[in-house]
C-alpha cells in the first residue's frame, strides 16, 4: 500500500507529463461550456493559446464580447503567469529543454546540441542540397527517447510542395532500429495548397497537440506557396502580413510545446 507522500509524488509526476492544459480548465473558473466551446472552434485548444491571444482577436470570435475576452484572459492569466522572473529561472528552464538530433553529430555541434523544442527553427540552402531530408530524418529521429536525442513524440508534417516520401521515413527507422509502421503511424501528414490552407492547418495541428504528445512540427516549405500566391509589389504588403500572422501562431503552437517539453523532462 503506497503511503501519503508516494500517493503525493504520483499525483504531482501525473500532473508533470499531462502537457498544456486542456482549455475546459477555464470551467473551473466560471467561464461557460458554450465559451469553451467557441474557443476550441477557433483554434484556441488550451489554457495557454488562450493566455498568448490578444484581447481583440478573442473578440473576433462570434458571441465573445469585450467583457467576455476580459474576463477570459483574466482567468487565463491566472493559470498562465506572463509576467516577470528572474534570469536564474528562466536559466534553470532552458536547460531542461530537449533538443531533438538531426542525425548528424556534427551539424547536432553546429546547433547546440540539435534541433530545440519550443522554437522555430529555419533550415535555408539552394535547391536540392538535403533539407527536405533533414526533415524527413527529424520526423523520426523526434520518436526516440530523450537520452537517444529524441522528444519521446509524434511529429506533424504540413508539406506545401509535395515532397513528403513515406518511404524515406522508413529508411531512416530501419537505420536506426525502428518499426517502420509504428514510425509512420506517429507522423501526422497534411498537404497544403495555398496560403489560407497553410494557416488552417495550423489550427487542425493545435488540435491534434492538445490530444496527443507531438514534439515536432513541420513546415515544407513555410514561404513556397506565399510566392506563387502573391505576385508583384503591390502585394507585398499582404503577403508579408499573412506570412507574419502564420509564424506568429507557429511561435504559439511553439510555446505550448516548450512547456511541455520542459514538463516531460523534470519527470525524466
Amino acid at each position: 500500500m503506497d503511503s501519503p507522500s508516494q500517493a503525493s509524488q504520483s499525483e504531482e509526476q501525473d500532473s508533470h507529463v499531462s502537457g498544456p492544459l486542456l482549455v475546459d480548465k477555464l470551467a473551473e473558473a466560471g467561464i461557460t461550456a458554450q465559451d469553451i466551446k467557441k474557443l476550441t472552434e477557433a483554434g484556441l485548444h488550451t489554457v495557454e493559446a488562450v493566455a498568448y491571444t490578444p484581447k481583440k482577436n478573442l473578440m473576433t470570435i462570434k458571441g465573445i464580447s469585450e467583457q467576455k475576452a476580459d474576463k477570459i484572459l483574466a482567468e487565463a492569466l491566472k493559470i498562465i503567469p506572463l509576467g516577470f522572473q528572474s534570469a536564474t529561472e528562466v536559466h534553470a528552464r532552458r536547460a531542461e529543454l530537449v533538443h531533438i538530433t538531426t542525425g548528424s553529430k556534427n551539424l547536432d555541434a553546429l546547433l547546440g546540441g540539435g534541433i530545440e523544442t519550443g522554437a522555430i527553427t529555419e533550415l535555408f540552402g539552394e535547391f536540392r542540397t538535403g533539407k527536405s531530408q533533414i526533415c524527413h530524418t527529424l520526423a523520426v529521429t523526434c520518436q526516440l527517447p530523450v537520452d537517444m536525442g529524441g522528444g519521446e513524440g509524434k511529429c506533424l508534417y504540413i508539406d506545401t510542395e509535395g515532397t513528403f516520401r513515406p518511404v524515406r521515413l522508413l529508411a531512416v527507422a530501419e537505420r536506426l532500429g525502428l518499426n517502420g509502421e509504428e514510425v509512420l503511424d506517429n507522423v501526422a501528414y497534411a498537404r497544403a495548397y495555398n496560403h489560407d490552407h497553410q494557416l488552417q492547418l495550423l489550427t487542425a495541428a493545435s488540435a491534434l497537440m492538445s490530444e496527443s504528445r507531438f514534439c515536432l512540427l513541420i513546415v515544407d516549405s513555410a514561404t513556397a506557396l506565399y510566392r506563387v500566391d502573391f505576385n508583384g509589389r503591390g502585394e507585398l504588403s499582404a503577403r508579408q502580413a499573412h506570412l507574419g500572422k502564420f509564424l506568429r501562431t507557429l511561435q504559439r503552437l511553439a510555446d505550448e510545446v516548450r512547456g511541455q517539453m520542459r514538463q516531460q523532462r523534470a519527470v525524466d
